[in-house]
């Protein structure tokens, strides 16, 4: 993973300075102003710590110390829930239309608001921002299983934007429900990413492993057969015979394949290698991943999502070292009363933004 963060960091860099390179002897000027970055504090049980003093916190933005504000009280949040509604989910989909009261009652409480968007190769959006439960669990209602296409990248494109338009006193947060991996989108992960922190949103994934999907997808209908019954040709120079007669009339498409299995199967050895976007996103908005496979498991981790976000410390600042154009490393440090570290607690939060700048 750290291989990563400095390929990532290396390319958001590289990215500026050739968009600087573009337009020499401009004057740049920073558009981040406030950085927002929510903190979870637990024990080495994994139990959240929520009696830390705004004096307990150090944060450093490339290594540069900054004035910061910590707020313990509670923030009204938007969520963003953005569900993968195409073929191979059609087995998933009856389990996220139960769980509409969830999102209001345990993750946003009572003064948020939710939107929900699906998607497969179109991005559609069920329900706006609304504070309405039965208007949420009524958009959970109306998933259907889409086509075989998964446009995940364009889908939380479009729900960071929505979530951009909120008011800046609101706490923005995408819930994403589904798979892994994306087939079909315009967009590309680095854009995407830089949105998003630009935006100081978080990103919480309740993966659908993609076995469990490629086991349950019913199988597409078979093309049509050129050929009518019996009059499927031979490779040249075979004799006919009663088995590739037989062969002929029954043609490819009533043979049975688990060609699909072996070869997810293999992407999913494959991914231990190779980074996916719903890892990028989830890594570097600060949020934390979890799957199921059965309701309780769905149910548990939404749960869990909940409790996080309210167990959270806020931290905001404005950097101090704004001309820095480039991808910013955020470390933060727990202090003790004498202002040593402290190495009892874990500490996860965002590990840095990326700080755009444009010409004055």
């Amino acid at each position: 993973m750290r291989i990563l963060k400095t390929l990532l960091a290396g390319l958001l860099a590289a990215t500026l300075l050739a968009q600087q390179d573009d337009a020499p002897g401009q004057v740049f000027r920073a558009t981040v102003n406030v950085v927002v970055a929510p903190v979870t504090v637990t024990d080495r049980d994994g139990n959240y710590v929520s009696d830390l003093k705004p004096s307990d916190f150090r944060l450093l933005d490339n290594e540069h110390p900054q004035n910061i504000k910590v707020d313990v009280s509670y923030v009204p949040i938007s969520l963003a829930v953005v569900i993968q509604a195409n073929w191979d989910m059609e087995a998933v989909l009856p389990k996220l239309q139960k769980i509409g009261s969830l999102f209001q009652g345990l993750v946003t409480g009572e003064q948020g608001e939710v939107a929900v968007l699906a998607f497969d190769h179109r991005i559609q959006v069920l329900q706006d921002f609304t504070t309405d439960a039965d208007l949420i669990s009524q958009a959970l209602t109306k998933l259907k299983r889409g086509s075989t296409t998964s446009a995940m990248i364009d889908a939380n494109n479009t729900a960071i934007r929505m979530l951009a338009r909120r008011p800046g006193n609101r706490r923005r947060i995408i819930l994403y429900i589904g798979e892994t991996r994306d087939r079909g989108s315009e967009g590309r992960v680095r854009d995407t990413l830089i949105l998003a922190q630009l935006n100081n949103i978080l990103f919480y994934p309740v993966s659908v492993n993609r076995l469990v999907t490629t086991l349950t997808a019913k199988p597409m209908a078979p093309r049509p057969d050129p050929f009518p019954p019996g009059a499927r040709p031979l490779p040249a120079g075979v004799p006919p015979t009663p088995e590739n007669t037989r062969q002929g009339v029954a043609g490819a498409s009533n043979s049975a394949s688990f060609i699909p299995v072996f070869v997810e199967i293999f992407k999913q050895v494959k991914a231990i290698f190779v980074d996916n976007p719903v890892e990028v996103f989830t890594e570097y908005t600060g949020g934390r991943e979890h799957s199921f496979i059965t309701q309780r498991d769905l149910e548990r981790a939404i749960t869990n999502i909940g409790q996080e976000l309210h167990s959270q410390y806020l931290i905001s600042y404005s950097p101090n070292n704004k001309m820095e154009a480039g991808f910013h490393d955020i470390k933060v440090e727990l202090l003790d009363r004498t202002g040593r570290l402290r190495r009892d607690l874990k500490v996860r939060y965002r590990p840095g933004y990326w700080m755009a700048a444009v010409p004055e």
